[in-house]
């Protein structure tokens, strides 16, 4: 499994989102360009310590993040995680490979990134509510995922 940032803009949200790939051992993936310089000494200044225990792969663009997934063996589905899904991540039937990708906060992903989406899944809320943190979404899709297959094992 692995958890892809779609272009992110708050340098905080793309640390915590790391750290929990680093203390759950999920892959990550960030889909330039980002808000902020995301090489690996500007994390580290950041307070990033958990670097050099996550597996982070950095993709120019959503371009280039693509031609890696379909040359991925098998291929990975897409996983995306937006307030406009109509499927609640509570009936997703999550799989061995998932990539769940979150958007930019300020944002979220161009109509293009949805239609390349093998799955689109948002957290219910109550109506009036607009979102959640960014963080906070993918920490209890992944969560609800690795439960998911660590109890098929």
């Amino acid at each position: 499994m692995a958890l892809a940032l779609y272009q992110p803009d708050i340098p905080q949200n793309a640390g915590t989102m790391l750290r929990l790939c680093a203390c759950l051992g999920i892959d990550a993936a960030i889909i330039g360009p980002a808000g902020f310089p995301t090489g690996d000494r500007h994390f580290r200044r950041s307070g990033m310590d958990y670097l050099d225990h996550v597996s982070l792969a950095r993709h120019n663009s959503f371009t280039d993040f693509e031609a890696w997934r379909a040359a991925q063996s098998p291929p990975r589905r897409l996983v995306l995680l937006t307030t406009r899904a109509r499927a609640s991540y509570w009936d997703c039937r999550f799989q061995v490979g998932d990539i769940l990708m979150v958007g930019r906060e300020s944002a979220g992903v161009p109509q293009e990134v949805v239609a390349r989406a093998d799955l689109q899944v948002a957290v219910p809320m109550q109506p009036a509510m607009r979102s959640l943190n960014v963080a906070v979404a993918a920490a209890m899709v992944v969560g609800e995922a690795l439960r998911q297959l660590r109890s098929e094992a």
